[in-house]
């Protein structure tokens, strides 16, 4: 099984970036439970910046951003994190569901978390990353996490409900069986995009 891992951190490492690995490690134990073996795809937005404003403005996909994209539609499930800006996601989480064909994402398993400074920014899986996802018709998983910057010094509670949510993550992903592919477009080979 393929799963890829969404982060839209601008640091190095961001917080939302350890956060997206704690649910992979996670979710792919929970699959190896079930006796199904998962690899984990990472892909960091501040890397395809640029990549995203030209998609944007110019309606060009780069290789980098196109392989991104095949990335998504060859997951059986996606792990979508963002840092919390403003009380909601940052802009080049947005950037890159906006550069997505509306229909990547329908039925295919998605379990979202955000970070943010404060735990008063907790809501935001609820109020903007869930009508976001409604919206592609993503089969959202039923736990979300969200780690405050006080979390992380708490590893135990923040452990926990990160083995929750990705066991329910893993269990959507059993359950599920996303369209690999749009209807009559055929979807780009990932490593052969990264080759160049």
């Amino acid at each position: 099984m393929e799963l890829v891992v969404v982060t839209a951190g601008a640091g190095e490492p961001s917080s939302s970036r350890l956060l997206g690995e704690r649910l992979a490690e996670a979710a792919v134990a929970a699959l190896a439970d079930s006796s199904a073996v998962a690899q984990v795809t990472y892909l960091e937005l501040r890397e395809l910046g640029h990549d995203l404003i030209d998609a944007t403005t110019q309606r060009l996909s780069s290789p980098a951003l196109t392989a991104a994209k095949a990335a998504i539609m060859a997951a059986d499930g996606v792990i979508a994190v963002t840092p919390v800006y403003n009380g909601s996601y940052a802009g080049l989480f947005k950037l890159f569901f906006d550069a997505l064909d509306p229909r990547a994402l329908t039925g295919r398993p998605v379990l979202l978390a955000a970070t943010g400074g404060s735990p008063r920014h907790s809501l935001v899986v609820e109020h903007a990353l869930l009508p976001l996802f409604y919206y592609f018709k993503a089969e959202v998983a039923p736990l979300s996490v969200f780690a405050a910057t006080p979390d992380w010094s708490d590893s135990a509670d923040l452990d926990f409900r990160v083995a929750k949510a990705a066991g329910a993550f893993a269990h959507r992903v059993l359950d599920s069986r996303p369209a690999k592919h749009l209807p009559n477009q055929p979807v780009p080979d990932y490593d052969d995009l990264l080759r160049g």
